[in-house]
């Protein structure tokens, strides 16, 4: 590592870099009412605006007269206003039509719904469009094109930025006060040391930053992105590996050694561990019997794919060492599954266990308190509960947290906490591109379970329309007949709720700027659940949602395990932890609500005894328009059963943040990383970070000083000081 990280030579280059971080109130051109502006946009320092990168380009070095544009294609025009018209061709319909001419001919633009142009422009304006030339009625057309006013002389023979700008900023203001900030930046200290860049094959910082806002052609651009999607991976894992490793500077590892219970675990599984287990937990073994660092791994498994046996093994382990484990989980039901097929396991293997939840009475929680303290209990399964201040162990070494990305950070850190060197493995049913858990899980080594260990009868997925929904209501009757059971999924609760209630929903499909969008009805719980009474007569219909108390949930869903109700009309609550091998047939309402990850986790619930399971997903969506996406969506779930490959069609599809259903760490988003794309730069970042955190843990070292004030820039609300910072 000492080739990637030379000492860098001090220069007044480290005086521009400081200049990123000043005030943007110091540019030129930056006050009254452009500064309010800029800091609508989240802009505040000058190193805010220089990542407030254009969202397009208009290609003018590819431009096109009227007369030479070709038709059915994308092309760039540049010329005058010659007439605006605004029409109502019916109610709430409004339509702008600017007529554009050149010395060769005459293209009619047209804008739906967007009136306010018209106050915008007037004739003689030099206006640069870009947009899919038709032609209709004897002329050239474009329909709701971009378009950009061009009034400060850069056109011709250039490549122009659009940027997001706000009231009191246009563009041309924009890309003078770019211009401006980089110029007082000039050419700073590159904090990625040189020999790093040089390897990987990318320009410098500067360089990146002016050719992003102002390329001399698209090639220079997607060069300049590509060493800032690199940057801002490798800044995200540094932070997030910082953030994990802060507490544990001073922390001495513990080193577990596998011994007698671990024999008697594996003799104790009702299956021997699959390759894939095995390769996992061999993982997991070798990061727990290392003295030299503390374990912080994510187990990534597919539905059914055996984690909680492999997460058994990591158990006793910690038995056979002599020390305690702990497992939380998000819900209590989910706590109680793992209590309920793992204990047995454990007392198999010679090792004490107990369950602690909201609902554990008084003076079992307080014989509970003691055995940890006194190191009588080997294994505590918890929900929250297990964070409370009363909870001590003698001795913790082992955290597992189950689907974790329901547990804030803090939490995590706080049940560690409690065991200062306790190795940490979290574990997800959630399915997740590798480029995604590099990313998100910056500071986590990863394990995957790709297949199950024991194959169930598999569950077949078909997607309805409304006209059909009478085959769903048949399923769920010919399974009831056959003494099986059902559920019906719904995205809300009660008929009065909004689809603001859909925000903490994990899964729910947005638009481009995260907002919940509600194009058709969406069903709730309590019509549907007074919808099937009328339409299955006979069956014993319940319904379960989030907003029930915790006792109440969980006497629903063990009626449901004991085959007392026979169709269970839920929320996505069940996505996670109901496990009831006789319920075979899910129907699941507004399918298009929900993302891949969603329905895949939900569709889990079923087939998982030696009953093939059925997944009926009802649409509205009729896949035409801006339907298309999530018929894309519900027909990749048509195809496949593969977890792992329909996360990555969604990852295509969607946002990065919406795959796991939430705003990962604190807000954090990749602004110029493509996580479906950037496969190879990801990789890069997550073998340099580990690389150069190698070489100086907490990168304090004189070389990598500037890297590491980089990343505490960048990334300051996620970013911990570590010891001797």
């Amino acid at each position: 590592m000492s080739e990637l990280c030379s000492v860098p030579r001090v220069s007044e280059r480290f005086a521009q870099s400081n200049a990123l971080d000043e005030d943007i109130a110091r540019l030129k051109y930056v006050s009254g009412k452009r500064e309010e502006a800029l800091r609508r946009l989240g802009i505040r320092t000058v190193g805010d605006l220089l990542l407030h990168i254009p969202h397009r380009y208009l290609d003018f070095t590819r431009s096109w007269s009227i007369e030479m544009a070709p038709i059915g294609t994308v092309c760039t025009i540049i010329a005058a206003v010659d007439r605006i018209v605004q029409k109502q061709p019916r109610p709430r319909m409004q339509v702008t039509e600017v007529s554009l001419v050149d010395e060769t001919g005459v293209l009619q633009v047209a804008f739906f719904r967007q009136p306010w142009i018209a106050q915008q422009l007037k004739q003689g304006d030099r206006l640069a469009v870009m947009g899919k030339v038709e032609f209709a009625y004897g002329f050239k057309q474009m329909a709701s094109p971009h378009f950009e006013k061009l009034e400060d002389g850069r056109a011709a023979g250039t490549i122009l930025p659009v940027h997001y700008v706000s009231d009191g900023v246009s563009q041309a203001w924009m890309r003078r006060i770019v211009s401006g900030a980089l110029e007082v930046v000039g050419n700073p200290f590159d904090p990625i040391p040189a020999p790093l860049r040089a390897k990987r094959k990318l320009m410098s910082n500067a360089r990146a930053l002016r050719s992003i806002h102002f390329p001399s052609s698209m090639a220079e651009r997607d060069i300049a992105r590509r060493r800032l999607a690199y940057e801002e991976c490798l800044y995200l894992q540094l932070a997030l590996r910082l953030r994990n490793d802060g507490g544990l500077v001073d922390v001495v590892p513990y080193a577990h050694t596998a011994g007698e219970h671990l024999g008697a675990l594996k003799q104790a599984l009702p299956f021997s561990l699959s390759d894939e287990q095995e390769a996992a937990f061999q993982d997991i073994l070798h990061d727990m019997c290392d003295g030299g660092r503390v374990m912080n791994r994510l187990l990534l498994g597919d539905v059914g794919t055996g984690k909680t046996a492999v997460a058994a093994c990591a158990l006793a382990v910690a038995a056979d060492s002599g020390t305690q484990a702990c497992v939380m989980a998000p819900t209590g039901v989910l706590a109680r599954q793992y209590a309920d097929k793992t204990g047995p396991l454990l007392s198999q293997a010679g090792m004490s266990w107990a369950l602690l939840t909201g609902a554990t009475p008084a003076a079992e929680r307080e014989r509970i308190h003691a055995q940890l303290e006194s190191g009588e209990l080997d294994v505590l399964f918890g929900t929250h509960a297990v964070l409370s201040d009363n909870v001590a162990f003698k001795h913790l070494s082992l955290v597992v947290i189950d689907e974790q990305h329901r547990f804030g950070v803090g939490q995590r850190n706080a049940l560690r906490a409690k065991g200062p060197g306790a190795d940490l493995l979290v574990m997800t049913a959630t399915p997740i591109p590798r480029t995604l858990a590099l990313s998100v899980y910056g500071d986590l080594d990863t394990s995957i379970i790709r297949h199950r260990p024991v194959p169930g009868a598999g569950v077949s997925t078909r997607v309805l329309t409304e006209s059909s929904r009478d085959l769903a209501y048949g399923a769920i009757r010919e399974a009831h007949e056959k003494g099986q059971q059902a559920y019906v999924i719904c995205p809300l609760v009660e008929p009065s709720d909004s689809a603001d209630e859909l925000e903490d929903v994990p899964g729910i499909a947005r638009d481009e700027e995260g907002r919940v969008t509600v194009p058709v009805p969406l069903h709730d719980t309590a019509t549907e659940l007074d919808r099937l009474c009328l339409a299955l007569p006979g069956l014993t219909v319940e319904r379960l949602h989030g907003r029930m108390p915790a006792g109440e949930k969980d006497q629903v869903i063990d009626a449901f395990k004991r085959g007392e109700i026979d169709v269970l009309v839920s929320t996505t609550v069940v996505e996670v932890g109901v496990d009831v091998p006789n319920a075979t047939v899910m129907v699941i309402e507004n399918g298009e609500r929900f993302g891949l990850a969603a329905l895949h986790q939900l569709r889990g619930r079923v087939g998982r005894g030696s009953v093939s399971g059925t997944c009926l997903v009802m649409t509205h969506s009729k896949g035409n328009g801006g339907a298309s996406a999530a018929q894309d969506r519900l027909q990749s779930l048509e195809k496949t059963t593969d977890g792992f490959t329909l996360a990555q069609t969604d990852l295509r599809l969607r946002h990065e943040g919406e795959i796991l259903g939430y705003r990962q760490h604190g807000g954090v988003t990749l602004r110029f990383v493509d996580l479906d794309a950037d496969e190879e730069l990801i990789e890069w970042a997550h073998l340099d970070a580990v690389e150069l955190l190698r070489y100086a843990c907490t990168l304090d070292s004189v070389a990598t000083r500037p890297l590491r004030d980089a990343v505490a820039m960048r990334y300051r609300h996620i970013f911990k000081e570590v010891s001797g910072g």
